[in-house]
C-alpha cells in the first residue's frame, strides 16, 4: 500500500487547510477566548465520541464508563503537572494518564467481555463508579471532593485540534485494517465470527481499550485548558453526554460523530441565552432528530476522499467505464 497517494495527500492538505482556517479566525479575533472555549470543548467532544463510537459502533459493545476512563486522564495531568509545571511534565501526564487508563481497561474489559447481552454496559459503569469514588476517598492524592485547582494551563485549541486530528486519524484506520474488519464481524455476528476462528475476546478487548486510552488524553486536554478538575465533572452524566454524541450523529460512523460533536456544541453556544430553558430546547432538538432520523445525522455513512478522487473511468457504470469495456 502506497503512503503518498491523492487519498492521503487530500487529507493532508484538508488538515492543514482546517488548521489554517482556525489560525486566521483566532487572529482577526472571529474566535475571542469565549469561542475558543466552545472550539476546545468541541475539539474535547470529538475526542470522546469517537473512541466511545469505536466500542459502540464498530465492536458492538455498549460501554457506560467513559467518564471514568476519561477522570484518569484528568486527574494523571493534574497531579503531576502540578509538580512538574512544564510542557514535558504535561506530555508524561499524558503518556501516564493513557497508560493506567489502558490497564483499567484490560482488568475491565478481560472477564467482562466474555459475557454476552448487557452485563459489560453495567460493568463499566461499575467500573467508572468505582474510579469516581476512589477519587473522592484519596484526598492526600486527589484533594478529594474540592478537586485540584491552579493547575499549569498549557493546552490550547491548537494542541487540542491536533490531539482530536491524531484521534480521528487512530480510528479510521484501524477499522480499515485487518483487526478493525474484524472488530466489525464481531459486531455483525459474534457466533459466526467465532466459527471463522476470530478471536473474539481479543478483538472486543483491543476496540475498548484504545476507546479508554483516547478518553484519558480527552481528559488530560480539559485539565491543562480549563486548569480545574474535580469529581463532579466525571460523573455518570457525562458517559451520557458522550454516548448522545454517538448515537446523534450515527452510530458506526466516525464521521458522524465528528459532525454531531461539532453541531452540538455550535447548539449549545446560541442555546445559553435561554438559560434554564436550554437543556429543554437541547432535549428537543435530540428528540426531533431521533423521530425524522433515527439512524442518526450520518447514519452508517463515512465522508471518504477516495471516492472524490476517483476518475470516471474508475466508477462503476460510467459511460467512459462502459465503452472500455465493449472495446470502443
Amino acid at each position: 500500500m502506497k503512503i503518498i497517494n491523492r487519498t492521503n495527500i487530500g487529507w493532508l492538505i484538508l488538515i492543514i487547510l482546517t488548521y489554517v482556517i482556525l489560525e486566521v479566525l483566532t487572529f482577526v479575533g472571529i474566535i475571542d477566548p469565549f469561542y475558543e472555549i466552545t472550539v476546545v470543548n468541541i475539539f474535547i467532544n470529538i475526542i470522546l465520541a469517537v473512541g466511545l463510537n469505536l466500542i459502540v459502533g464498530f465492536s458492538g459493545q455498549l460501554s457506560l464508563g467513559h467518564a471514568g476512563f476519561m477522570a484518569i486522564g484528568a486527574y494523571a495531568t493534574g497531579i503531576l503537572l502540578s509538580n512538574i509545571p512544564s510542557t514535558g511534565g504535561f506530555i508524561i501526564s499524558i503518556l501516564m494518564g493513557m497508560i493506567l487508563a489502558g490497564l483499567v481497561a484490560l482488568v475491565v474489559g478481560i472477564p467482562t467481555l466474555r459475557l454476552k447481552g448487557d452485563y459489560f454496559a453495567i460493568a463499566t459503569l461499575g467500573a467508572s463508579e468505582i474510579i469516581r469514588v476512589a477519587i473522592l476517598n484519596l484526598p492526600d492524592l486527589t484533594n478529594g471532593a474540592v478537586g485540584i485547582s491552579g493547575i499549569p494551563l498549557i493546552a490550547d485549541w491548537r494542541f487540542a485540534y491536533f490531539a482530536a486530528t491524531l484521534t480521528i486519524l487512530v480510528v479510521s484506520n484501524y477499522i480499515r485494517s485487518s483487526p478493525g474488519r474484524a472488530t466489525i464481524s464481531i459486531r455483525e455476528d459474534e457466533i459466526a465470527a467465532e466459527s471463522l476462528s476470530i478471536q473474539t475476546t481479543y478483538y472486543k478487548n483491543l476496540a475498548f481499550l484504545i476507546g479508554a486510552v483516547t478518553a484519558a488524553l480527552a481528559g488530560s486536554i480539559h485539565t491543562s485548558y480549563f486548569g480545574v478538575i474535580n469529581p463532579g465533572q466525571f460523573t455518570f452524566n457525562k458517559s451520557i453526554d458522550v454516548l448522545i454524541i454517538v448515537v446523534f450523529g450515527g452510530i458506526g460512523s466516525v464521521t458522524g460523530s465528528i459532525v454531531a460533536a461539532i453541531a452540538l456544541g455550535i447548539i449549545n453556544v446560541y442555546l445559553q441565552q435561554f438559560g434554564a430553558l436550554r437543556m429543554i430546547v437541547y432535549a428537543l432538538v435530540l428528540i426531533l432528530i431521533m423521530i425524522f432520523k433515527p439512524s442518526g445525522l450520518m447514519g452508517n455513512v463515512e465522508f471518504s476522499l477516495s471516492q472524490l478522487f476517483k476518475r470516471p473511468q474508475d466508477v462503476p457504470g460510467s459511460i467512459e467505464n462502459m465503452e472500455q469495456e465493449k472495446g470502443v
